[in-house]
């Protein structure tokens, strides 16, 4: 809901002044992609206010503020979703006839922000949508990455990364915060003082990388709330060796400036070697340290004190990635505002929660225990303490430290992030009930039985008013039809379609909008990949990350059956099946690259062979 109802004409002329102001040019003589970062300023600047507003009130109520912690964030391109949310598409279609252009040509131009690589990115966003219909006071925390996962070509089967530069348009969305701007602390050395007043801690010849924030604003839907994304930049305070710079050595007087700069450069730098670890490590810690920096510096403005930080803010950990936050809020408690271990550790426990993903190794982190004691000394001299004093406690409630070294964060020269994420937090949960049950009874078995109830299930979802009303607008159309517009706010009403399960004209109008819908997609791949598939065939589709445990090897292994059986004659069972494949490989996974060039082959095969064409199809 905006204070100013937005029509054509106000539309109209908002756009006209854009233009005018940042190209100085006619209205009429603008180009597509100007008349496209003009639309995006004025509903950025229209959320911005909407933000505004919101917030005033939510001041005024004093409620609590939820805080979001996650290396990903897929939110998808953001034209499209912030006018449906305002309710105001068909108003900016009007406007944009003066101007001889399609809303559909300027979705095109955006680039989809490939800050994240799949579900995890993606919940993530569908909280932020979720949380500002809600009308909740929400923010989230990641990184403004320069270049996205990566753009993915295929060459001779073989999967090829190029840089995704999403920023080249996408970037009008993004509102530079720079007097918000902290300093994130590497390297140095720890000194410890004692005074009348305690002990307080110095961090000697540190390596200070300064995070810049930007703003992206995500409207809920026909609601006051707007969330908030806020992304960090990094940037080296020392940009420039003069001296260097002035002798002609211009490589190594820029050389701390792109060390700097590196943390914000590539989502998920490949940690299978020394340097990516680093890498790695620096990005989560740069995130968790600018962002509880911002998140404490916020409250205490407001309050002018931390003694109610647990009662106004809710910061939750997405994964094991942030789990560095639990340390850094200890740190800045102690050492920045004077707080006991007792008191700051209350705090950190009764505001963080934490949610598990999945039981396999690469979800569940460790770092070597060296290389966080030399890239982030105060913060392992923390995590030590949190371990050592849990397994005291815990070895004198249970009577046997054995049982208790399960739980420890530390094992075989590693720290273990997410017994870390389960000790900093008050509320552990799973994304799906078996999920849920596999952890209490498997990898965090000793926690449940030490902690009962700290671990639920919270189902995961998606947003529906993007993947069902935006993503297939014939679909929405029926299920408006039937069940009116009350499920895009309460989306519990799309069990009453269960009594149509029968109606024979339903399921009709349900077939032909499927059928439409494969042959959309037909229409694409032939235009894209070169492939004509066959719309009467059945699709089967994979479309997620690649990986060996997400199943497409099996698929594949399927295929492979599929064709030995056609070759041999074993036609009579066969239905014609066209597998369908959309999948990106980690840079780093060897083996995963390989699944590609299997599947590509495959592909390959069956398009140079009519005969088993006429069965079964693959494309990747």
């Amino acid at each position: 809901m905006l204070e100013q109802k937005i029509n054509a004409t106000l539309m109209e002329a908002l756009i006209d002044e854009e233009i005018s102001r940042y190209w100085n040019t006619e209205p009429q003589s603008a180009s597509t992609t100007q008349i496209y970062r003009a639309l995006s300023t004025v509903i950025r600047d229209l959320l911005l206010k909407k933000r505004n507003t919101f917030l005033k009130q939510f001041t005024n109520n004093q409620q609590k503020k939820v805080y979001y912690l996650c290396m990903e964030f897929l939110t998808g391109k953001s034209l499209r979703n912030n006018l449906y949310n305002l309710k105001i598409e068909q108003e900016v279609s009007e406007a944009l006839k003066k101007y001889n252009v399609s809303l559909e040509e300027l979705y095109s131009i955006e680039k989809d922000p490939g800050l994240g690589n799949g579900g995890l990115g993606r919940l993530a966003a569908c909280f932020m949508d979720s949380l500002a219909t809600g009308n909740f006071p929400a923010v989230g925390f990641s990184i403004k990455y320069e270049f996205g996962l990566f753009k993915q070509k295929i060459i001779d089967g073989w999967q090829t990364e190029l840089p995704d530069d999403w920023l080249t348009t996408s970037d009008v969305w993004l509102i530079p915060r720079t007097e918000e701007r902290v300093i994130v602390k590497f390297d140095g050395k720890i000194r410890e003082e004692w005074t009348d007043k305690g002990l307080k801690i110095y961090h000697d010849y540190p390596t200070q990388i300064e995070a810049v924030p930007y703003d992206m604003m995500i409207s809920g839907y026909d609601s006051k709330g707007v969330s908030l994304l806020r992304l960090w930049e990094s940037r080296s305070l020392n940009s420039i060796d003069m001296n260097l710079f002035s002798q002609g050595d211009y490589l190594r007087a820029l050389a701390e400036d792109s060390l700097g700069e590196a943390i914000s450069k590539v989502l998920y730098p490949s940690d299978n070697h020394y340097e990516g670890k680093i890498l790695r490590l620096k990005q989560q810690y740069f995130l968790v340290s600018a962002s509880a920096q911002n998140i404490v510096k916020a409250h205490y403005s407001k309050y002018n004190t931390l003694d109610n930080f647990s009662q106004k803010n809710a910061i939750h950990i997405n994964d094991t990635h942030p789990a560095l936050v639990i340390p850094e809020l200890m740190r800045i408690f102690m050492d920045d505002y004077n707080y006991s271990w007792d008191e700051a550790w209350k705090m950190v426990v009764d505001s963080v929660s934490y949610t598990n993903h999945t039981v396999l190794s690469e979800a569940l982190e460790t770092f070597e225990d060296n290389i966080i004691k030399v890239k982030l000394p105060r913060i392992h001299m923390i995590i030590a303490e949190i371990d050592r004093r849990f397994m005291d406690e815990a070895a004198h409630n249970l009577g046997d430290r054995n049982k208790a070294l399960k739980m420890s964060i530390f094992g075989y020269g590693k720290i273990n992030m997410a017994n870390l994420c389960i000790r900093g937090s008050h509320c552990v949960n799973g994304v799906a009930d078996l999920h849920t049950e596999i952890l209490k009874k498997t990898i965090f078995k000793d926690f449940n039985e030490y902690t009962p109830g700290k671990i639920i299930n919270v189902t995961n979802g998606i947003t529906h008013r993007r993947w069902v009303n935006q993503a297939n607008p014939l679909l929405k159309d029926l299920l408006t039809d039937i069940l009116g517009e009350e499920y895009y706010l309460n989306p519990e009403k799309l069990n009453l379609l269960k009594k149509y399960k029968d109606d024979q004209s339903v399921l009709t109008k349900l077939d032909e909008i499927k059928y439409k819908n494969k042959k959309r997609l037909a229409e694409h791949i032939s235009r894209q990949n070169h492939i004509n598939i066959d719309v009467d065939s059945i699709f089967d589709i994979q479309s997620k990350r690649l990986h060996e445990y997400k199943r497409q090897l099996l698929n594949a292994l399927r295929i492979i059956s599929l064709i030995i059986d056609i070759n041999e004659g074993n036609i009579a069972d066969i239905v014609p099946e066209t597998f369908i494949f959309a999948a990106k490989a980690a840079p780093g996974y060897f083996r995963a690259k390989e699944i590609i060039q299997l599947i590509f082959a495959l592909s390959d095969y069956i398009n140079k062979n009519t005969f088993v064409k006429k069965y079964i199809n693959v494309c990747f």
